[in-house]
């Protein structure tokens, strides 16, 4: 038992890490909460950004989601190549529009090698082909979160230019139509609009 804390401990202190703090004050506005798969999460209008693993939810705050940002999983390394070619910076000035779209994954999908979840992942359901068509209009991070005993298995942020809108709601109808998303067995759509300079750089 001591070991396996040590060994979270860790995980959390060496991988990047951030916390998402939703409440009545933050950089971002938030415009909808909407349940796509389960349950949702509490209506909020504001939420914060911060990097580092947050500890405790502040005073004033509704929720709080945490993440680690890892080694990308499942690709090879000619989709790997193209990803760090293309995939923008977050924080883009012009980029004012964002989601958060947190998803948990059944336990079908969790007892499945990693051979059997690459075949749904990409070639049957072409994550990442999908995702490469809308770069570098759609700027995208993701973090892991099934190994911190989060209520998440992924919590991924998207930033885009209003202009991209359309272009980004045909990213996400695309990828719930694929064949991974039937192990989806919860996800929450967060949409919000920068309300400050804030930047999310890490």
């Amino acid at each position: 038992m001591v070991c396996a804390v040590l060994t979270l401990f860790q995980y959390m202190v060496l991988s990047p890490s951030c916390s998402f703090i939703a409440g009545d004050h933050g950089a971002w506005e938030v415009t909808s909460v909407a349940p796509v798969a389960g349950e949702c999460l509490e209506p909020t209008p504001y939420m914060d950004i911060r990097n580092g693993y947050v500890t405790r939810l502040p005073v004033d705050f509704n929720w709080l989601l945490r993440g680690v940002t890892s080694n990308q999983r499942y690709v090879n390394n000619a989709e790997q190549a193209c990803l760090m070619t293309a995939q923008p910076q977050l924080g883009r000035p012009h980029a004012t529009c964002a989601a958060l779209i947190p998803v948990k994954k059944n336990e079908t999908w969790w007892a499945m090698t990693q051979e059997d979840r690459r075949e749904i992942f990409e070639e049957k359901s072409k994550h990442i082909a999908t995702g490469l068509k809308y770069l570098p209009a759609i700027a995208r991070k993701l973090h892991h979160s099934r190994d911190l005993g989060e209520p998440f298995d992924f919590l991924t942020w998207f930033e885009y230019g209003p202009e991209d809108s359309v272009a980004f709601e045909e990213l996400v109808a695309s990828l719930r139509e694929s064949e991974e998303w039937k192990y989806v067995e919860r996800e929450v759509d967060v949409r919000l609009k920068r309300t400050s300079g804030m930047r999310m750089d890490s």
